[in-house]
């Protein structure tokens, strides 16, 4: 086992809370360095199935939170929707032994499109993929150039799961920094019911594939990597944006 103190340490986070039935959601932290440090949130979902746990968009929890979360059943999956996601994957691999399906990105990427070399998943993820989720499948971007993805958990009307394309930061909370409120606002991350406008800069997804996707998934709610669920209607309340692609 890879000393623990080689990963990205645990930062501030909330508590585990059930969203629906064996859907688990928490919000933590990310900080981005540079000239000016940002700090800002992320959410990772957790996916209990016959004991099972399945993470997607992991976050590392502190001891206290993976206690929680090792009360709901063995980790056995870390899932990687997005390219820019990713940095705690090793963590969890490490910890657990888990199994990680990944979309073909290679690097943690900063927007700029550099970033760290990402070690290599146990599964890339296509349209093939058998998935370790019930009653779940995936929808790829394959224009992007970081790899992205949806994951539809089609149950409860429908659930997507998101990393960077769908968001809904109605407002910041308290795991943004000060430059991050202000920034993050004046580049057009703050709206409700968004699609990532840093995802749509730096991945360049070709926007008629990202509206055909939108536009046949059928879903009632949105579990982001970014922002607060949107629990019922969200297909409807995301209509505008994806109309305006």
């Amino acid at each position: 086992m890879t000393d623990s103190q080689s990963f990205p340490q645990a930062q501030a986070h909330g508590d585990l809370v059930e969203v629906f039935p064996g859907i688990h959601f928490v919000t933590g932290t990310v900080a981005i360095s540079g000239p000016v440090p940002a700090r800002f949130s992320r959410n990772m979902t957790v996916l209990v199935e016959d004991g099972d746990v399945t993470l997607v968009n992991t976050i590392r929890l502190g001891e206290a939170g993976l206690k929680a979360l090792e009360g709901l059943g063995r980790v056995k999956h870390v899932l990687r929707l997005a390219g820019f996601h990713g940095m705690d994957d090793p963590f969890y691999k490490d910890r657990y032994q888990a199994k990680v399906w990944s979309v073909d990105a290679p690097y943690i990427a900063g927007f700029d499109g550099k970033g760290e070399a990402y070690f290599s998943p146990d599964v890339v993820l296509d349209d093939d993929t058998a998935l370790p989720v019930k009653d779940a499948r995936l929808a790829l971007f394959k224009s992007a150039s970081t790899g992205e993805g949806l994951l539809l958990i089609e149950r409860e009307g429908g659930i997507v799961v998101s990393g960077d394309c769908l968001q809904n930061w109605a407002r910041t909370n308290r795991y943004f920094n000060l430059p991050a409120r202000l920034l993050m606002r004046l580049m057009g991350f703050i709206k409700p019911h968004n699609i990532g406008p840093g995802w749509l800069k730096a991945a360049k997804p070709d926007p008629a594939e990202v509206r055909r996707i939108l536009s046949e998934l059928d879903f009632e709610h949105v579990l982001p990597a970014h922002g607060d669920p949107v629990t019922g209607n969200a297909k409807q309340l995301y209509a505008p944006v994806i109309a305006k692609l």
